[in-house]
Parts: C-alpha cells; sequence; structure tokens
C-alpha cells in the first residue's frame, strides 16, 4: 500500500519522531498517554507504518512541542509549480476602479446594496 516514494518519506518522519522523543526522554507509554492513543500507535508510527491516521501525528507533534511544522507542511508560497500555474492563469491587463463602479452601475447596485464595494480613497468595507 502507497507508493515507493511515499513509503521512504512516512519511514523518515517516523525515524524523526522516534529522534524528538528520545532526545525529550520521553518512553513510548508516557507519549501514548500525554497524546492520548496507544503506544502501539506510536511505535507504528516510528516504523513508518502508513495507516497511522495523520490526527495521531497532530497529537503526538503537540505533545513534542512541534505541531506548527505540521502545519507548515504544505506552505502555499514556497509551491513553485502551484505558484506558475497560477500566474499563467491570471488575467493579463487588471480592471481600472473606473471600470468596476461602471459595471455595478449597470447592474444596479449601489455602495449600501454590495457590502464589499471600494470606495475611491482606497478603503473597503
Amino acid at each position: 500500500m502507497g507508493s515507493p516514494k511515499s513509503r521512504v518519506a512516512v519511514e523518515r518522519l517516523g525515524r524523526d519522531v522516534r529522534g524528538a522523543r528520545l532526545r525529550r526522554g520521553i518512553t513510548v507509554a508516557d507519549l501514548a498517554v500525554r497524546a492520548g492513543t496507544s503506544p502501539s500507535s506510536v511505535a507504528r508510527l516510528e516504523k513508518g507504518d502508513l495507516g497511522v491516521g495523520i490526527g495521531t501525528l497532530a497529537d503526538i507533534l503537540v505533545v513534542l512541542g512541534i505541531v506548527d511544522r505540521l502545519a507548515d507542511l504544505i506552505d502555499i508560497r514556497k509551491d513553485d509549480l502551484g505558484l506558475a500555474l497560477t500566474a499563467a492563469r491570471q488575467p493579463r491587463r487588471g480592471r481600472s476602479f473606473a471600470t468596476t463602479l461602471r459595471r455595478q452601475k449597470a447592474k444596479g447596485k449601489t455602495a449600501q446594496d454590495d457590502p464589499d464595494v471600494v470606495d475611491p480613497d482606497g478603503a473597503s468595507f
């Protein structure tokens, strides 16, 4: 189950979790109790078992004090391919504020009707 690349990545993650646990001097049993899971789940995670849930991983990372790294796992600001694809789909020209106002007036909208209208001074409401 799982591709060879994902297997290698999850095994490395498990070794890193184990290393972090050992550096902190926490036993598997203590980590399991503090994370609200079983010792076997912790052991399976440390061995690189693909069947351990991401919620269990998150709880273990909270106990280890490194849960913020889970949030940075897929940082879209560093996704070069995604950024390039988004840039390719962007319109070549932007709309001016005057064009936006003309379209709103043509639809019969007023500033009171649309709470997201931007005023000429640049403040949004």
